[in-house]
């Protein structure tokens, strides 16, 4: 078992004048243009190639496969770079790698451009998105980094409730091209100048141990010695499945709800899912330090397996919207839960590549799920069949995230 020693200097954390809070301020706007633009994104991009080439739905779809793929090998390697250059550069590549990606694929014209596009969008990704968040913020929070965390990863929700519908409408206005650039230069202009005022050089938590850190354990060791380690296998093992099934079923929503209570109310029961995924986590902020997280995140999959089972059996318009809401307040935690996870029960020196590898290793798994989920619908002739498949894989999650292996 990776041993969990806990030597750190006095910060108050809950200072409204600790500079940690600055840095939760610029993750925020980094979620919010790295979700915008690399994940919601994503839905614009397919009708936008789409309307403008003719090409297949399966061809830009696998693109998108290969990014979240690409992506997900790179952002292995998050935890080093942050360590190894520092905070304020890797914030920065990442904004410059996004801001790239929007612009190559405005300027898409034949699909292998497309693939090249979604390959520089990968880099984007890798460093503006959870692993280059969570990493950055656990060098100035300790005590307090699930609250932390927590409102920095609201601007992921507020890319897709604000983000989208700007893009959508500046699109209507100027074209898909010429939108792409403008919300590039809008990265560009925003975030550039506020990483290089505001991100600096992190507290040094460990005072008199600042020696230990002169030789850490290689990277490579550490993922081998966790990928040995039951309590890291489970939690990284209940989390892939998890998000397998909630992946795959919000891409299928709007699809599964349209027939059922009209494109309307489908649109707002997902804008209320998407609503509640920043209530969920807000809320979940205020105590989620306090918390049995394992016990928590049993919890939050079985609400979500439950507002499942509601959803396909239930077609009332109300009911379908209340299920929504209750799924979506869990949302927005699950992608928070499992770097607090990590930091309880591991060394906060292995942190950084620990929480890498486990979100490398989840985006790998649910990449799959919307693919699996349309395959299944179509296999079946409807969506009981794939979204049982979810509420399964969600239940097997809450028993598998409640095996803690041992703790030194």
């Amino acid at each position: 078992m990776l041993d969990n020693p806990r030597h750190t200097i006095s910060i108050d954390e809950s200072s409204l004048r600790y500079e940690g809070w600055r840095i939760v301020a610029v993750c925020f706007l980094l979620a919010t243009f790295g979700w915008g633009l690399g994940f919601y994104g994503q839905s614009v991009y397919v009708a936008e190639l789409q309307r403008a080439h003719g090409w297949s739905a399966s061809l830009i779809s696998s693109g998108t496969t290969f990014f979240y793929l690409f992506g997900a090998l790179l952002v292995v390697f998050v935890g080093e770079a942050v360590h190894k250059y520092g905070p304020r550069l890797g914030l920065i590549a990442g904004t410059l790698a996004m801001s790239a990606a929007a612009v190559a694929i405005g300027v898409v014209r034949e699909p292998w451009q497309l693939f090249l596009a979604d390959a520089v969008l990968a880099f984007g990704w890798a460093g503006t998105s959870l692993a280059m968040i969570t990493n950055t913020i656990s060098l100035w929070f300790d005590h307090k980094r699930g609250m932390a965390i927590s409102l920095a990863l609201n601007g992921a929700s507020f890319g897709g409730i604000v983000g989208v519908p700007l893009l959508m409408t500046l699109i209507g206005h100027v074209g898909f091209a010429s939108a792409m650039f403008a919300a590039a230069g809008a990265m560009l202009v925003l975030l550039v100048p506020v990483i290089l005022i505001v991100v600096g050089h992190p507290p040094d938590r460990r005072g008199a141990h600042a020696a230990a850190r002169a030789k850490p354990q290689p990277s490579s060791q550490l993922r081998a010695q966790a990928l040995r380690d039951v309590g890291f296998l489970t939690v990284t093992i209940a989390f892939a499945l998890v998000l397998f099934a909630q992946v795959g079923f919000i891409v299928h929503l709007i699809s599964f709800l349209d027939p059922v209570i009209g494109r309307e109310r489908a649109a707002a029961a997902v804008a209320v899912l998407t609503a509640m995924a920043v209530v969920g986590r807000v809320l979940f902020s205020l105590v989620i330090d306090r918390l049995d997280q394992r016990l928590a995140s049993a919890l939050s999959f079985l609400s979500q397996a439950v507002a499942l089972l509601v959803v396909i059996n239930l077609h009332n318009d109300y009911v379908l919207i209340a299920a929504c809401a209750v799924f979506g307040f869990s949302v927005g935690n699950l992608i928070t839960l499992p770097s607090l996870i990590v930091q309880q029960e591991f060394d906060s020196a292995s942190f950084g590549v620990l929480i890498s590898l486990n979100t490398a290793i989840n985006q790998v798994t649910y990449a799959f799920g919307p693919g699996v989920v349309g395959a299944l619908r179509d296999l079946s002739g409807g969506y009981a069949l794939p979204f049982y498949l979810c509420i399964a894989l969600e239940v097997v999650a809450a028993a598998l995230i409640m095996v803690r292996g041992r703790r030194s």
